[in-house]
């Protein structure tokens, strides 16, 4: 998170209707909800996920077995079988 000064984008009467609230302090303005975006959606890391786990089912399906595949992917069994047996 980068810091902006608010002097140097709001106006002069918003600065000093802020200041009757708070004054030299470091306040956060959060965005929109409209704005939101889920978690890796950005960075690409959500559909990296998704195309692994999609591998995982298919070689799972091909008969592999649970622990080749934990072993495979460095996950855990448990993680394998909550990504086979999840819809």
């Amino acid at each position: 998170m980068s810091y902006v000064k608010a002097n140097s984008i709001l106006p002069e009467e918003l600065i000093k209707e802020i200041q009757q609230y708070i004054q030299g302090e470091t306040i956060y303005i959060p965005k929109e909800k409209s704005s939101y975006q889920k978690w890796g959606t950005s960075s690409g890391a959500r559909k990296a996920i998704a195309e692994r786990n999609a591998s995982i089912k298919k070689a799972y399906k091909d008969g592999f077995s649970i622990d080749d595949l934990a072993e495979e992917y460095y996950l855990s069994v448990d993680t394998i079988k909550k990504i086979i047996y999840s819809s």
